[in-house]
């Protein structure tokens, strides 16, 4: 009962707050700079290109970038901004110091888009576009992108502690963050299927793998080898905290489904991945794991539109006293 009533409420307070939260449609469209700026998604494309074709790491980087500027403040650029004497950014919160990378791409393209059309395409529109093409470039689904985004003056240090989901966030914790941003639990599933791409540090998996990793995997010899090879490079006694593991141990470069087969045989990295199947409270979310692992096509289907959904997060305040950033690591002066 106590379980119950927990998510009733927990349901309820999450239900109030969107109201005020995401009342609104964002003021986005899809043909929003056809007439200033017609050739910015194609120059976007380019140069995620080239930073894709060095080295493909750099899909899952700028992928991370744009959901961790979305779920602070909504999708404004202010996860780019760089700490000066009267703003501090959220670059080194906790979280964020030494997980995010990829900004210096993310200059590169300003740049060319500055040369293209000055003080027209936002860094927030710029992110947007990227991650699209970021995940299309590794084999993931083309989505369209609404765009009109405008740039943040500010960003939120303390949001990014408490709006971000954590490594070793329980179920229920999870969907509230999601929620709260106005994305279902449908949305959750299928947007953390983005981690069949990237990596994962040594800090963020420690407790998994020196905690129910075993009870929950299937240990066969793959696992027990896999298992060894990440003790290895992640001490239990501390050390070694940004030595990397890819969270998709099958297919790191690759944008395929093999993320939810992982989690089917208990072999998630992170405790909040391997929680959407293994979790007691998990009945609606286990079902979207084996989906997505058993059909392709329907993930696919699902990341693009709940990428929408991500991208549709609006900060409203950038409507009222936003700008086009001409350098995305700092405000207009």
């Amino acid at each position: 009962m106590q379980i119950i009533s927990t998510i009733f409420i927990l349901s309820f307070f999450t239900i109030c707050c969107l109201k005020f939260m995401h009342a609104a449609d964002p003021p986005l469209s899809l043909d929003y700079y056809k007439s200033s700026c017609p050739n910015a998604e194609a120059i976007v494309r380019k140069e995620m290109e080239c930073a894709v074709l060095s080295d493909l790491r750099n899909a899952a980087l700028i992928l991370r970038l744009h959901f961790h500027d979305c779920f602070v403040q909504g999708c404004d650029g202010s996860v780019l901004l760089d700490d000066t004497f009267t703003l501090q950014g959220e670059k080194n919160a906790p979280t964020n110091l030494n997980a995010l990378k990829g900004f210096e791409i993310i200059d590169r393209i300003k740049n060319k888009l500055e040369s293209e059309c000055p003080n027209t395409v936002s860094c927030a529109d710029i992110l947007t576009y990227a991650a699209r093409d970021a995940t299309v470039l590794v084999g993931g689904p083309y989505w369209h992108v609404p765009a009109g985004r405008k740039d943040s003056k500010t960003a939120s240090f303390s949001l990014v502690e408490s709006n971000i989901p954590g490594a070793n966030d329980g179920l229920l914790s999870i969907i509230a963050k999601f929620m709260y941003q106005s994305l279902s639990v449908t949305d959750m599933v299928a947007l953390s299927g983005a981690h069949t791409i990237g990596m994962a540090r040594c800090t963020n998996y420690r407790e998994r793998i020196y905690g129910d990793y075993q009870a929950t995997s299937t240990m066969g010899d793959i696992a027990e080898s896999h298992l060894k090879t990440l003790k290895a490079t992640c001490p239990a006694a501390g050390g070694g905290d940004n030595n990397e593991a890819a969270m998709d141990y099958v297919s790191p470069n690759l944008f395929d489904n093999s993320y939810y087969h992982i989690l089917l045989r208990g072999e998630g990295l992170l405790n909040s991945d391997q929680e959407l199947y293994s979790s007691i409270l998990g009945v609606q979310t286990r079902k979207l794991v084996k989906q997505y692992a058993e059909n392709a096509i329907a993930f696919f289907e699902q990341f693009s539109e709940s990428m929408v959904k991500l991208g549709n997060i609006t900060n409203p305040e950038t409507y009222v006293d936003g700008e086009v950033r001409k350098n995305c690591r700092f405000v207009n002066t």
